[in-house]
């Protein structure tokens, strides 16, 4: 029976990983505690670790996961920025949940821009104290308006897809343009200055790579219309949140939801209710009124769950199977060395 180091486990995660895992009879090792140089040896006599988007799978842990005999690092999430695939590349497989539910996150951020332009989560706390008066809750209609979306992916599709169903004008920029979707939406691909020219609202669905971290700064605010609303339920470090505050006080920006934030490894997916936070850029997003911030959940479903549990134990059960690996992170690591589509595995 192969074991698995289970790291940042929380309730919802042991609950729906043991539901599958009656099929698979792995022996998981649940473990509270992020992955990092304090933890790293729990992982001793693991088969495999598994982790999640804010443990840190540096060169010094993959080092100290070989000294343990670990064979495989299995990502229970898409993204992957938190890896050093170049230092794992040809001594550690690593294998991710590419897609979960692309659903979750395309619901999550239409609720988010809803919240914000009609402004339910101020609503609801004034009525809470018996203030039923309605001043500085006046939103807009989405119908004709325009929203840009950055990244047309399974997610940014989706996104658009239910914008468009608002009678929405759909803007797209992405490296590799999938026409066929635009067209049968009636969207348009642009390049990046101009959706932040014309959008009225803005939607991160992109990944974080060299290329799109920080894609919104100081430059692409300026570009972008006054009172623009900005929706990351991608990758915090899309954002330069300096820019973003700036944006802010300036009323360039005149909303912001943002379900991922460029720190949140130190706070995400924690309770601080007792402690003071230390971050004064979070401190001071935390108190703008047309900010909404909710910790990297949007994801969070009972179908993405069970799809990533899933995935996952699958993606495990055939590496050690010596089966293919189609889930295998290989890309900006390996290029044309690539195995994967000959062999079906990375190396």
């Amino acid at each position: 029976m192969k074991t698995i180091a289970f790291f940042d486990t929380k309730p919802y995660d042991r609950e729906s990983f043991d539901k599958v895992n009656a099929d698979y009879g792995f022996n998981i090792k649940y473990i509270p505690a992020k992955l990092n140089e304090t933890t790293v040896p729990l992982a001793k006599d693991a088969d495999a670790v598994c982790v999640f988007v804010n443990d840190t799978v540096d060169q010094v842990i993959i080092n100290k996961l070989l000294e343990m005999d670990v064979k495989l690092i299995a990502l229970r999430c898409a993204g992957y920025n938190n890896v050093d695939t170049k230092h794992a590349y040809k001594k550690l497989h690593l294998v991710h949940v590419p897609a979960y539910s692309p659903y979750a996150v395309a619901e999550y951020t239409l609720a988010m821009i809803l919240t914000l332009n009609r402004k339910t989560h101020r609503a609801y706390n004034r009525t809470k104290d018996l203030n039923f008066n309605i001043n500085g809750f006046v939103g807009f209609d989405l119908k004709g308006r325009t929203a840009g979306v950055i990244g047309t992916g399974q997610i940014g599709r989706i996104v658009a897809s239910i914008l468009n169903g608002f009678g929405m004008r759909i803007l797209l920029t992405d490296p590799f343009p999938n026409e066929e979707f635009a067209k049968s939406i009636d969207a348009e691909y642009v390049d990046l200055q101009t959706l932040c020219n014309k959008s009225d609202i803005v939607s991160l669905n992109c990944p974080l790579t060299p290329d799109t971290y920080h894609i919104i700064n100081d430059e692409t605010i300026e570009q972008m219309k006054d009172g623009v609303m900005i929706i990351n339920t991608g990758r915090g470090p899309l954002i330069d949140t300096n820019a973003l505050i700036k944006g802010l006080k300036s009323r360039k920006v005149g909303s912001a939801g943002l379900d991922v934030y460029e720190e949140e490894s130190d706070y995400f997916f924690e309770d601080f209710s007792n402690d003071i936070i230390d971050d004064d850029r979070l401190g001071r997003l935390l108190t703008f009124n047309n900010v909404l911030i909710t910790s990297h959940q949007a994801f969070f479903t009972e179908d993405a769950l069970g799809n990533i549990a899933t995935t996952t134990l699958q993606n495990i059960k055939d590496f050690f199977a010596d089966n293919k690996l189609p889930n295998e992170i290989c890309y900006h690591v390996c290029d044309d060395e690539c195995d994967k589509e000959e062999n079906g595995r990375c190396w």
